[in-house]
């Protein structure tokens, strides 16, 4: 038998050979679960997390009430993006973190960029 990964922990692993976060481009990766979707912007050199958002923060709750599960993966995307232009972060690397890319990660991806975060 092969190892125990399965699935998205393989392709994870296989994204995270390639791709590093620094203090010029940090890493901007994430999660996904069946309700939420989070993501941070991490500094992989000092292992520091330099911003994050999900739908459990507070400006993004009042307004995922209202909206379906990729509306609020763009409220997500435009918050870090907004949170990382306030701290002068420009351009990140995308770690889609295994997931396919497409619904969710991809809207929390495009309404990053609309917020000025260059990928």
């Amino acid at each position: 038998m092969g190892s125990n990964l399965q699935g998205r922990e393989r392709r994870k692993l296989r994204i995270r050979k390639r791709i590093s976060g620094d203090v010029e481009r940090p890493r901007l990766t994430v999660f996904r679960s069946a309700k939420h979707i989070y993501a941070q912007v991490i500094d992989d050199t000092s292992g520091k997390t330099l911003a994050h958002a999900s739908s459990l923060s507070k400006d993004v709750r009042t307004l995922v009430d209202d909206l379906d599960k990729t509306g609020t993966a763009k409220a997500v995307g435009k918050l870090i993006g907004q949170l990382c232009k306030s701290r002068q972060i420009n351009k990140v690397v995308f770690d889609r973190n295994g997931y396919i890319y497409h619904g969710r990660i991809k809207a929390l991806a495009d309404a990053a960029r609309e917020a000025g975060l260059e990928f």
